[in-house]
């Protein structure tokens, strides 16, 4: 692998506290941290492992991926919001004046939102995506020209406060089983979301996501709506390299 450090650490100049805690979190003795890898700054090098952390939208690293992969083994490592605490901040952005429990909680299937960008690269024998849940803190400072989604409040920054649990996905299949146990086949996107207890667009873009990676099946059609089935779990085994 033909590797540079960069200095200063250039993918460290605008990082958010958030990243920073879940490369902290995950480096181990002998990584390399901020690697230039093929023109690109990875989060952390482990041999030929190339670890990279997502906090945002993963249409941003479409192409990086995508570059990446076909040269070198990449986990990608996307955190999701089991618990979040609310926290407003003074208008100097550094003063806390309230905190509060969110009463939402992110589950796993929320992954699907972002994989919607590249649905197939997880059946790419050089990727694998794994998911934390963690425990987190979102900073939110008051901007009247920008914040009117929420009353002038904008999310100023996020906090790791505990990874609770991590989840990984090697293969289509593994995601498949996401795929809530009660669901009878043929199901539409509408027994998904009821079976997920989520909103009915989330399922619609599991549903996507999973009939791009084989592991759906659209079988037919209800009305408007298309049917899927679930193949054979051998149907969705990644080639090994």
């Amino acid at each position: 692998m033909t590797t540079s450090d960069p200095s200063p650490h250039i993918g460290e100049l605008n990082e958010k506290p958030l990243h920073a805690a879940l490369k902290a979190w995950y480096a181990q003795p002998g990584d390399r941290l901020e690697v230039t890898v093929a023109g690109f700054v990875v989060d952390i090098v482990r041999g030929d492992l190339l670890i990279e952390i997502q906090t945002g939208g993963f249409a941003g690293i479409r192409a990086k991926l995508h570059a990446l992969t076909d040269s070198y083994p990449v986990l990608l490592v996307y955190p999701i919001a089991r618990e979040k605490w609310i926290v407003k901040l003074a208008e100097d952005g550094q003063r806390q004046v309230s905190r509060r429990k969110s009463p939402k909680q992110g589950a796993l299937a929320e992954v699907f939102r972002e994989l919607v960008s590249f649905p197939a690269l997880l059946a790419q024998p050089n990727f694998c995506l794994e998911v934390l849940l963690i425990r987190e803190e979102e900073a939110r400072r008051y901007d009247g020209a920008r914040g009117w989604r929420r009353r002038g409040w904008v999310t100023h920054e996020r906090r790791l406060l505990q990874v609770v649990g991590r989840h990984r996905f090697d293969t289509p299949a593994d995601l498949g089983a996401l795929l809530p146990a009660e669901l009878v086949a043929p199901f539409t996107t509408a027994d998904l979301a009821e079976a997920l207890d989520q909103p009915r667009r989330l399922a619609q873009q599991m549903a996507y996501c999973l009939r791009e990676m084989g592991v759906l099946t659209p079988v037919g059609r209800r009305g408007r709506a298309i049917l899927y089935n679930p193949p054979r779990s051998k149907d969705t085994e990644k080639p090994q390299p």
